[in-house]
């Protein structure tokens, strides 16, 4: 018993981690109908722009997230403008596949090429800290990540909430052509919200260099888990995502400690196959155009 309520502890807490990938990569669908296979690759970036900054100027890996969350999100802001919105609007949904794959390969060249493929992460001098709070372990980083996550998932909501560019996403989700109709320009929302979801991997990417080792293919396990994520949310969802992330990121930890380490990532598999059979839109998907 006490194995398992560890395992769910760090499964909650890896779990929010991953919420904040998948939010970007559902944010992303929401408004552009885009599925973004750059975003593993994108946090992979994220965790090498931390790795740098750390090694060569010692700048906290929680503190570079304000330098590396902007950049991604002019990164995100210049792919879609120059890669995405050129596509036709009969065509985004394929094509985009094919363009943002190129992109994950084009990271993954440039990233191999800078660093190399040896396996590395960021190791700042509390790393291996912990609490021991009634018999359980809490791994300080794990805990500064989660609640990391948090804030960026409060700022997220917040701005699609409380905001006019929100009510500009909200609008273009449900209805792009009265919204554009109304006044909103899809392209500029389309540019922004692709910015705001590579801004959350480079945030998750910060993190996932501490909790990780990490070389620039690793983006593959990671667009495969994130896919799992989004699937079994719901396309679209963003509550969902984050719902579907504690419950695989709980899953996987209670298999891992449980079973075995291979069948933990085995897991992310099999329940990707399973929600494709049995509910294609996923637990939390609706038959609307959005559920932001």
């Amino acid at each position: 018993m006490h194995a398992l309520i560890q395992a769910i502890i760090l499964g909650v807490l890896t779990g929010g981690v991953y919420a904040l990938m998948a939010s970007g990569q559902t944010l992303i669908f929401g408004i552009m109908k885009v599925v973004n296979l750059a975003q593993g690759a994108l946090v992979v970036l994220g965790a090498y722009l931390t790795y740098t900054l750390f090694s060569q100027l010692g700048i906290d890996p929680f503190l570079s997230v304000l330098i590396t969350t902007p950049l991604l999100f002019l990164v995100g802001v210049a792919v879609q403008w120059a890669l995405l919105r050129p596509l036709h609007s009969d065509d985004v949904a394929q094509l985009s596949l094919l363009v943002t794959f190129a992109v994950a390969l084009g990271i993954e060249g440039v990233l191999s090429f800078a660093y190399g493929a040896t396996l590395t992460n960021v190791q700042p001098s509390y790393a291996n800290t912990s609490w021991t709070i009634l018999g359980y372990q809490v791994s300080l980083v794990r805990f500064v990540a989660f609640a990391l996550s948090l804030v960026m998932l409060g700022v997220l909501y917040l701005i699609l909430q409380r905001t006019k560019f929100g009510r500009s996403v909200r609008a273009t989700v449900q209805n792009p052509m009265s919204a554009q109709l109304l006044g909103v320009n899809a392209q500029r929302v389309s540019a922004i919200g692709f910015g705001l979801g590579t801004a959350t991997a480079a945030a998750a990417g910060s993190v996932f260099g501490m909790l990780n080792s990490f070389n620039p293919g690793s983006h593959y396990d990671l667009i495969s888990r994130l896919l799992t994520i989004v699937v079994l949310g719901g396309l679209g969802s963003i509550g969902g995502s984050v719902i579907a992330a504690l419950v695989m990121g709980v899953a996987s930890s209670v298999v891992s400690a449980l079973a075995s380490p291979i069948w933990s990532d085995f897991s992310f598999f099999i329940v990707l196959l399973l929600v494709l059979l049995l509910r294609p839109r996923g637990l939390f998907g609706v038959r609307t155009r959005g559920a932001l």
